[in-house]
């Protein structure tokens, strides 16, 4: 094998060098991800500029790229508490979060890639013991689920903030409670609602009795004013006109036969 010119093999050197320098200063950035850029020989971690975007990058070898995911992510948290008379009630959540983009350098800088544990879960778990301690068992069982959503999530914003974290969402998934407290509750519920059906059957039953007096006393009145009303004249008319009325019907055979004590006739039909 020939020897190698000595001019060959600086340039190899070179060649292999610059592959080296190359691959350590290629960085590429997933979906949904971004770079904080660290500059060893400068003022550290690049707060004063956007952090690197997806795609491909080419940095100087001796600076660092510190890649985070920048997508919502989700924090499942199962917390004991104590409600406002001193009971334990575990509370499953979840957070719904994201780094906030711009400020993914000062992120980085504050506080690290462990940011989940460092802030966001006390903040969690702070809101929820002040939230829940306002609330009695029963008012957590049944009526204040969204209520307690609602103002952790409120109350986790507000720690959060100045973390350079951004809140989305907090779901409030199960509230368990002790099993005597649960199951006192549940019996306390079924009276209520049988009591409430109750006195919807008497106010039905009232309403019931209320409007038969009000029709009996209707009739009782027209009943009143047509009696006094009607005078023996009157019933004299009425008689005649039903006799006529009789004596003009195709399907009637009537016999008229003297009159009665009233002096009406007592009309026979033909049975």
């Amino acid at each position: 094998m020939e020897k190698l010119p000595k001019i060959g093999l600086p340039i190899i050197v070179g060649i292999v060098l610059i592959a080296i320098l190359l691959a350590k200063s290629a960085v590429t950035i997933g979906s949904g991800e971004a770079g904080v850029l660290y500059k060893t020989f400068d003022d550290g971690v690049v707060t004063d500029q956007p952090p690197l975007g997806e795609g491909f990058h080419i940095v100087a070898p001796w600076n660092k790229v510190i890649v985070y995911e920048v997508r919502q992510q989700e924090l499942f948290e199962k917390m004991k508490v104590l409600s406002s008379n001193g009971l334990e009630i575990q509370i499953d959540a979840s957070a719904w979060y994201q780094p906030v983009y711009s400020e993914l350098g000062k992120l980085h800088q504050n506080l690290g890639e462990n940011y989940l544990q460092r802030v966001i879960q006390p903040a969690i778990r702070s809101a929820a013991r002040s939230v829940v301690g306002r609330y009695t068992p029963e008012q957590l069982y049944s009526s204040k689920r969204d209520a307690i959503q609602d103002e952790i999530f409120e109350e986790t914003k507000k720690i959060l903030e100045k973390q350079y974290v951004q809140l989305n969402e907090v779901l409030v998934r199960d509230v368990t409670l002790p099993n005597t407290i649960k199951d006192a509750i549940e019996r306390k519920l079924k009276q209520e609602q049988e009591s409430l059906e109750y006195e919807f059957r008497l106010v039905t039953a009232a309403k019931e009795a209320e409007k038969v007096i009000i029709e009996a006393q209707g009739k009782a009145d027209a009943n009143r004013i047509l009696s006094a009303s009607l005078t023996d004249k009157i019933l004299q008319d009425k008689g005649i006109e039903a006799t006529i009325k009789l004596s003009e019907s195709n399907n009637s055979k009537v016999i008229v036969i003297g009159s009665g004590d009233s002096g009406m006739p007592i009309i026979l039909g033909n049975q």
